[in-house]
């Protein structure tokens, strides 16, 4: 009668248990990556992938380009050694050439492809050719490999579409500078599986990163709290209730911040700013007034004044 007691019922929970989380956990996990892109952002995923001990390849359209993604890779990862082993110079040098070891770069997209478990593409914001390109790679890479996109302002699912493998599709989209900021957004959508995500939060772990997760939103979480603030900040000023220099002092001063928007939008670049904002307003599944058009930003754009990479923006750098 007593054969099933307390005693008995606790190991089988322990099983049940157990049991669940085999069912949930990746069938395999990510090895191999090819990252399309080597531009920032896909240079700084390339470098951390692989200082962590995955094998990456680093693809782009030329020589030339890989050629400066490698110098952007070579850089960085001299920094960082300099970081972790300030005071031993044959450490430093271990850490640059493990690294290194780890990466291969391409300019052949397709065999690239050919045995990568994840691939992560870092281009242009563009649906067409993003698009275009998981259209291609979606012919030619393994069934069970995971398609990621880096976007920040574009739809994943809509991105999924040009592929027949929605449900390994996601966003994982990191921050720059990618080698210091520790926060990547895992972008689920309506059809991405369990078993994608799973390996996604994995993977991102693997890279000493922190993983969050998110709808396929406009925005996702960092983005749709970030470009209304600096929009807004833009108006404040534009309406001439302060300063950009006294905004950006306040925010850093009152609330906290490491930068002023100011100070941010610039460091993100105001060409990117009102993309996204011309973007989400096209779009209409955001409130239209907070990303409602606006004349400063509009007029910085048109003069090519977008911040620090064209030398002037809200501010002027040397």
């Amino acid at each position: 009668m007593n054969s099933l007691g307390r005693s008995s019922v606790l190991p089988l929970r322990s099983l049940s248990r157990s049991i669940r989380s085999f069912s949930t956990s990746p069938s395999f996990s990510i090895q191999k990556i090819t990252i399309y892109g080597a531009g920032l952002m896909g240079a700084g995923i390339t470098q951390v992938a692989a200082q962590n001990g995955l094998n990456v390849t680093m693809v782009d359209v030329s020589d030339e380009a890989v050629q400066k993604g490698k110098k952007i890779i070579d850089a960085s990862l001299t920094r960082v050694a300099k970081r972790i082993h300030k005071d031993d110079e044959k450490k430093r040098t271990e850490f640059v050439e493990n690294a290194w070891k780890n990466i291969s770069t391409s300019t052949d997209s397709s065999a690239a492809a050919v045995d990568a478990d994840l691939l992560v593409e870092a281009i242009v914001e563009k649906m067409d050719v993003k698009q275009k390109l998981f259209s291609q790679l979606d012919k030619i890479a393994k069934k069970s490999a995971i398609f990621a996109s880096n976007t920040s302002s574009l739809t994943i699912s809509e991105i999924a579409k040009a592929t027949s493998r929605e449900e390994n599709f996601a966003g994982l989209h990191f921050f720059n500078p990618v080698p210091q900021m520790k926060l990547v957004e895992v972008i689920r959508t309506d059809k991405t599986s369990n078993d994608t995500y799973e390996k996604l939060m994995d993977v991102t772990k693997k890279m000493q990163k922190t993983p969050v997760t998110c709808k396929d939103t406009p925005g996702f979480i960092v983005n749709r709290l970030l470009v209304p603030y600096i929009l807004e900040s833009i108006r404040l000023v534009e309406r001439g209730e302060a300063t950009h220099e006294d905004v950006d002092t306040a925010m850093k001063l009152g609330a906290g911040m490491p930068m002023g928007p100011f100070e941010l939008a610039d460091f993100v670049g105001l060409y990117t700013l009102k993309f996204i904002a011309d973007g989400w307003r096209q779009g209409g599944k955001i409130d239209a007034h907070l990303v409602a058009p606006i004349k400063t930003l509009d007029d910085l754009v048109a003069r090519n004044h977008l911040g620090r990479k064209t030398g002037k923006g809200f501010y002027s750098y040397s």
